[in-house]
């Protein structure tokens, strides 16, 4: 079986050839044929019918790239993606997520998401923001719909601070969430795959309140209770993910709540945490489902 890995061609720091060279190792080991494809090096013709890509002869496509308008034409084009442009869009865009995971009755902090502002000149209205807080209280979160790695993520302590930051993100897309207190630098990082979850780890911070490894966070391996797979199972499934890296938070009672779910999740630091390579279960998983389509 022969698959692309697509990936974006302006990220080629070690830390993304490391996943790569992961992917790439694991499907030699599983008699995979798979090329690594850089978005830049795609091209599909926008026209009024779209034809197979069957002189292509790949039987798949890994897609850890978030140019979901790719995807989509690679999919109209009649090739497996995984995971599909439907759900990298889902879990890209941070206020769509968590409208779907509200509809489909996930525990997730209480979130507003920011009023679409075009570019007149005005103030970010007062008025509202004055709602957020009332709603939410403080100290909240402002965070932006698009980003990675805890970037664009601010704990706000006061009005004159969401003033501030709504007044920097007007003609930002970005929203506003409940501060989880009891989950102040420490969260856990849920690795699933189809229905499974394939590894977990601890992360935790003590120099900021976000647990992300790129800002200063430490790896821990951890028993995870079964209501955390659990509700990360759930949350993937809700988004329609085939795998995915789910992040959870602690309440008050050490319950879990869903921070954020991520479609193209960094496999390195796990393995390096916990010595389990997801790559294995990913691939296995995309060879199962192929086969059944193709059945």
């Amino acid at each position: 079986m022969k698959g692309w890995l697509i990936h974006n061609g302006s990220l080629q720091t070690e830390k993304f050839k490391h996943i790569h060279a992961r992917y790439l190792n694991q499907a030699k080991k599983q008699g995979i044929g798979l090329t690594l494809k850089r978005n830049d090096e795609v091209l599909v013709l926008l026209s009024q019918t779209h034809q197979p890509l069957t002189k292509l002869n790949i039987d798949f496509i890994l897609f850890l790239d978030k140019d979901v308008l790719l995807a989509k034409q690679l999919e109209a084009c009649g090739l497996p993606v995984f995971n599909s442009s439907e759900a990298i869009e889902q879990c890209d865009n941070k206020g769509l997520m968590h409208h779907i995971l509200a509809t489909k009755g996930i525990r997730q902090p209480k979130t507003i998401v920011a009023p679409l502002i075009f570019q007149t000149g005005q103030t970010f209205p007062v008025a509202f923001l004055d709602q957020v807080a009332k709603t939410l209280g403080f100290p909240l979160i402002v965070k932006k719909s698009f980003g990675s790695f805890g970037d664009g993520v601010y704990l706000v302590d006061s009005m004159t601070e969401l003033k501030h930051h709504s007044e920097a993100l007007k003609y930002t897309p970005h929203l506003y969430q409940q501060y989880i207190a009891s989950s102040h630098g420490r969260d856990l990082r849920v690795h699933v795959v189809g229905d499974h979850v394939i590894a977990t780890m601890m992360r935790r911070s003590e120099i900021d309140f976000r647990a992300n490894v790129t800002n200063g966070g430490k790896m821990f391996v951890v028993d995870v209770p079964e209501t955390f797979k659990d509700l990360a199972r759930k949350a993937t499934n809700a988004l329609g993910l085939d795998f995915s890296g789910v992040d959870l938070l602690f309440d008050e009672t050490n319950e879990p709540i869903v921070c954020e779910v991520n479609s193209n999740a960094h496999i390195e630091n796990i393995y390096q945490t916990t010595g389990i390579d997801v790559s294995e279960a990913i691939l296995t998983y995309i060879i199962s489902r192929v086969h059944d389509m193709n059945s």
